[in-house]
């Protein structure tokens, strides 16, 4: 029986198309290795001097190694780290002449730690024995792997059946350094007195991290200059002492901060949204006496345009709003029946009327007379006086 053969390069020798290492050179250049109580004596001649580049040991000391036994490694990888979305995916291998299945295996550490962990262990995701060329390792549920704070390793390797090739690392990436934050996300915009109240939610969900968001909002009346308002750790933000009746332009970002390590990656803004805000109360009541004076002054005017309009053109308005002639009833009735005697149709319904008379009394008296019955006149109470005429 064999026994586990230790991984490594160098100088070795061949068993079992397999390359065992040497561990120990005396001063001879003599390696020594024991494999169960077997003791070999391998003696190494430097022929280098009159040799081409040395090509690699396994090449020198197998030459009948099968070129099969050895996968192309996986290359171009490539992570991507965008809001919690986290995916490792890196370019398929091939085999010439050769159908069966390729399938890769995924592994992780952090910088902390000098042990591999497959990407499945803990049921978190699931990147073993994959044959898609992606591993999605976002977190799922209440999952922190891997911690936003610690710098963490990726490598793949490809696999056929008992085939399978070197490692590929991808270099060390820190979530937190790293991470792509997009803008929030669900962002309302309520106008408000003289304000503009926002609500929105955050990029993704860090409640299982020690890290938080704050959010800045940049904001400009339409043609004016830009502002900053920020940072604000809610999700409810009031923007205030802007201007009644203005329309307002506003975008919103977020700033993902990791407390541990004191590290901040700030996010891409929204898109652009404009709103007009409301009217506060002075400008209401501004509103409602300007209001009032232009109605009366519209009303003030409207009737002397009338005015004069009567004035100028009375004789036609005279005409237009005088009724039309019309026959007497009594007339009417007559011509109706001409067969009627004329005075007893204007007599028809008539009623009795009481003549209307006015009593003269002319009194001629000689001139002298006459000045002495003025003055009586004047120191007597008037009344009337009726003498009927003889």
């Amino acid at each position: 029986m064999m026994p586990n053969l230790v991984k490594g390069g160098g100088e070795g020798t061949c068993l079992e198309r397999h390359v065992i290492p040497f561990l120990h050179l005396d001063r001879n250049r003599v390696a020594y290795e024991w494999l169960d109580d077997v003791h070999l004596n391998i003696f190494v001649i430097d022929l280098s001097p009159f040799l081409s580049p040395p090509l690699p040991p396994s090449l020198i000391l197998c030459p009948f190694q099968d070129s099969l036994s050895q996968l192309p490694a996986p290359r171009n990888p490539k992570v991507r780290l965008y809001n919690a979305e986290r995916v490792l995916s890196w370019e398929p291998v091939s085999l010439s002449n050769d159908t069966r299945p390729v399938v890769y295996q995924v592994q992780h550490k952090y910088r902390s730690g000098s042990t591999w962990f497959d990407l499945g262990d803990k049921g978190e995701v699931n990147c073993m024995n994959i044959t898609t060329t992606e591993c999605d390792f976002t977190p799922k549920g209440n999952s922190v792997f891997p911690r936003l704070e610690f710098d963490t390793f990726l490598r793949v390797r490809a696999k056929v059946d008992d085939l399978v090739s070197p490692w590929l690392t991808v270099p060390s990436f820190r979530y937190c350094r790293n991470v792509t934050v997009g803008p929030p996300e669900n962002i309302w915009v309520t106008p408000g007195e003289g304000s503009l109240i926002i609500r929105l939610s955050s990029p993704f969900d860090v409640r299982a991290f020690s890290a938080t968001f704050l959010y800045y909002v940049h904001y400009w009346e339409k043609a004016g200059i830009q502002q900053v308002k920020g940072p604000f750790r809610s999700t409810s933000i009031v923007l205030n002492d802007l201007k009644p009746l203005r329309e307002y332009c506003l975008q919103v970002k977020a700033q993902l901060v990791c407390e541990k390590g004191n590290i901040s990656r700030p996010g891409h803004l929204s898109n652009v949204s404009c709103y007009k805000t409301a009217m506060d109360a002075a400008t209401k009541v501004q509103q409602i006496i300007v209001i009032a004076v232009g109605l009366f002054l519209f009303l003030s005017m409207l009737a002397g345009a009338c005015f004069f309009l009567v004035l100028k053109y009375r004789g036609l308005v005279k005409y237009w709003f005088h009724s039309p002639p019309s026959i007497p009833l009594q007339i009417e009735e007559y011509l109706k029946d001409p067969a009627q005697p004329i005075l007893e149709a204007l007599d028809k319904d008539s009623s009795p009327k009481d003549d209307a008379w006015d009593s003269v009394s002319v009194v001629s008296f000689p001139e002298k007379e006459q000045e002495d019955v003025l003055q009586s006149t004047l120191h007597q109470s008037p009344g009337p006086v009726q003498q009927p005429v003889g």
